[in-house]
């Protein structure tokens, strides 16, 4: 079985054959096992304990929220009972002191993967109904359909479905070196995978090639999948893979990075060794934190647990 990265291995059950039923959702806002998980401004409602936990709290409260036309999404089902996310962004505050919100990225660390992936499910879903009011086709306003998941214009009837965007995250090996570059937007001395979105018109193994070309002035050969991540930030689908690179001078893109180098495996294994949050080490090369598959593509081929 593949490893399972942060923001993947949802546990629920997304019902995505019985969605466009109407009197089914109904009868799920109707049943009193339901639970609904607020987010505002796309930060998840959790509780202030020993612990943080996303605070699934009972439909009721919310319903004044939900007649006002609050955007409601089914998640799925699970522990036999159905699971919705809420924009509560324009409802009134809770008068509960221990409620509080949180970022879905310094959250996932904190809770474990298959209530990350739920969270990662939800936050992309609201994101997405915050930015698609209105019809790509006409420009009317256009209402929430299928549970959440699709939107529809009641003046031409086009449906808009929500979208996920491909990125190619890439791992560049020659021999016993990696191929690593430091982000120009990043403080630090932070490396990782190179990375970018895919094209219309190409394929994985085309748009590794064309991005570490365009980036780093090496050339790729053969391309190999690895894994994929969920990130919900948007809503992207990370695609790891490693690529074989056949030149070894780089001219980096400086609208991109402000720097890339071989690393060999040595090196490597300290930067997953001294990795272990989010916080930058002043003047020492790290990873991503283990949360992003940057961290983990690099970490599987300097244990040698990859390779071509």
């Amino acid at each position: 079985m593949e490893e399972i990265y942060t923001f993947a291995g949802n546990p629920l059950d997304r019902m995505s054959q019985r969605r466009r039923d109407a009197d089914w959702i109904a009868s799920l806002l109707d049943d009193p096992q339901t639970r609904v998980l607020p987010f505002r401004e796309l930060k998840p409602i959790v509780r202030a304990q020993s612990a943080p936990a996303p605070d699934w709290q009972p439909l009721p409260r919310w319903r004044t929220a939900i007649a006002g036309g609050a955007t409601l999404v089914l998640l799925g089902i699970g522990g036999g009972r159905a699971h919705f996310a809420l924009d509560a962004t324009a409802a009134p505050a809770e008068p509960e002191d221990d409620a509080l919100t949180a970022d879905v990225r310094s959250l996932a660390a904190q809770i474990p993967g298959p209530d990350a992936a739920i969270l990662a499910e939800a936050r992309s879903l609201l994101d997405w109904h915050a930015r698609h009011g209105f019809c790509a086709q006409c420009g009317n306003p256009t209402t929430i359909s299928s549970g959440g998941w699709g939107r529809q214009c009641p003046q031409c009837r086009a449906h808009h479905y929500p979208r996920v965007d491909p990125v190619v995250i890439m791992l560049a090996v020659k021999g016993e070196r990696c191929l690593l570059g430091r982000n120009r937007r990043r403080v630090g001395s932070r490396y990782s995978c190179l990375a970018g979105y895919m094209e219309p018109g190409e394929t994985l193994e085309e748009a590794v090639r064309r991005e570490v070309l365009e980036e780093s002035g090496v050339r790729v050969g053969r391309v190999r999948y690895l894994a994929s991540q969920p990130w919900p930030f948007p809503s992207t689908l990370m695609v790891g893979l490693l690529a074989e690179a056949v030149s070894e001078d780089i001219r980096i893109d400086p609208e991109e990075l402000a720097e890339a180098r071989w690393f060999d495996r040595a090196e490597v294994r300290a930067m997953v060794e001294r990795t272990r949050t989010d916080e930058p080490i002043p003047g020492v090369a790290t990873l991503p934190p283990p949360l992003a598959i940057g961290h983990q593509l690099a970490r599987r081929w300097a244990f040698g647990l990859d390779d071509f």
